[in-house]
């Protein structure tokens, strides 16, 4: 039987018996129902299988709808100290999604955090447009992430101890994301990611920043950086029965900006990022999450010379995620400043929407 006549005969189940239909995790996304489901989880306790928080009668050979919701790096602005739960989350091969993303950050958000700016108070306003795919990489589960914000800053600043004004809109930097779960998630079509069971998950990332965004070598503040940065991370991931913890652990490296104020060159030293997040899902397929981020170092040198901006950030932060219908959700995340040294001193409110399919 064709995908196509699969689709007409569970649009027009679901019509008939929409009572039979099963919200199944946290996060949102299409699948395949099959017989394991019948045999091994109605009835189960929901609580051993991994994502499966809903469970209700379903007929045989049906196709089934999963909602799950892929966590994005997009909806969280343009610094370098993001919060990012449910990064290596376990999905099937094969997963597409895109996510538009609206965000608002007030207090010291600059692209550039080492830029040398006093009192520095700016309300942004981002779109964001991103895109991830998942597939298999030497038979683990690896995905590909690509974002492109487009952002408005205005605000207000001490230059010299003189009081001053700007605003800058374009685009920022693109972001390109590549993932691997190195334990824990073999690269499962979603046939077979039915039967699997997700206890603890290690996995590895690298992220590229990419100088594509607006950057005038004259100003002091800009959207763009003017330069590339990487940032190698390392995440681990344990469930325990509606819970998962999670901690990344990752460094920035930047290169150097050439055409700082046109004629200086501006350097900055690797930061270190942490990150540790308490995941709740729900029956409903609903999700929160406790986050909490930690930066260190990055400390800028301008011609060679040391400037006094090492950082020393702890942020903290909520996020809640749920699913609309069966291929679409929204996330909510909302972090602010708990402590810091350099850069970093704002809050930050972002709404998500994702739209997914096989």
């Amino acid at each position: 039987m064709t995908l196509k006549k699969k689709l007409l005969i569970v649009f027009t189940f679901l019509q008939k018996r929409p009572e039979q239909y099963a919200t199944f995790t946290a996060d949102t996304v299409n699948k395949y129902n099959i017989n394991f489901l019948k045999s091994n989880l109605i009835g189960s306790n929901r609580s051993d299988h991994p994502h499966c928080l809903s469970v209700l009668p379903v007929r045989n050979k049906v196709l089934k709808i999963i909602v799950l919701t892929i966590i994005l790096f997009t909806a969280y602005g343009i610094n370098a100290q993001e919060i990012e739960p449910r990064n290596y989350s376990c999905l099937p091969t094969g997963v597409n999604a895109v996510v538009a993303a609206y965000s608002i950050s007030d207090g010291n958000v600059v692209s550039d955090a080492s830029s040398p700016i006093q009192g520095l108070s700016l309300t942004s306003h981002s779109l964001s447009a991103g895109y991830v795919r998942t597939f298999g990489f030497f038979n683990k589960l690896a995905r590909v992430q690509v974002s492109m914000p487009y952002v408005y800053l205005s605000g207000n600043a001490k230059l010299n101890g003189r009081d001053t004004s700007a605003s800058r809109s374009g685009l920022a930097d693109l972001r390109v994301r590549f993932e691997v779960n190195i334990f824990g998630t073999p690269a499962l079509a979603p046939k077979e990611f039915q039967r699997f069971k997700e206890e603890t998950v290690l996995g590895a990332s690298i992220v590229v920043s990419m100088p594509t965004g607006q950057y005038y070598n004259e100003k002091l503040i800009n959207i763009g950086s003017n330069r590339w940065g990487f940032k190698p991370e390392i995440g681990f991931s344990h469930r325990y029965k509606s819970i998962f913890f999670e901690t990344f652990a990752g460094v920035w490296f930047f290169t150097s900006n050439n055409e700082y104020l046109k004629t200086n060159i501006l350097k900055q030293d690797p930061l270190f990022v942490f990150q540790c997040h308490i995941d709740y899902l729900f029956p409903s397929g609903i999700w929160i999450a406790l986050n909490g981020g930690f930066a260190n170092g990055g400390a800028t040198l301008m011609n060679e010379y040391y400037r006094d901006d090492l950082q020393n950030n702890i942020r903290i932060g909520g996020t809640f995620s749920a699913p609309l219908g069966k291929n679409h959700s929204i996330k909510v995340v909302a972090h602010t400043a708990a402590l810091t040294k350099a850069g970093g001193s704002y809050s930050i409110l972002s709404l998500a929407y994702q739209y997914v399919w096989l």
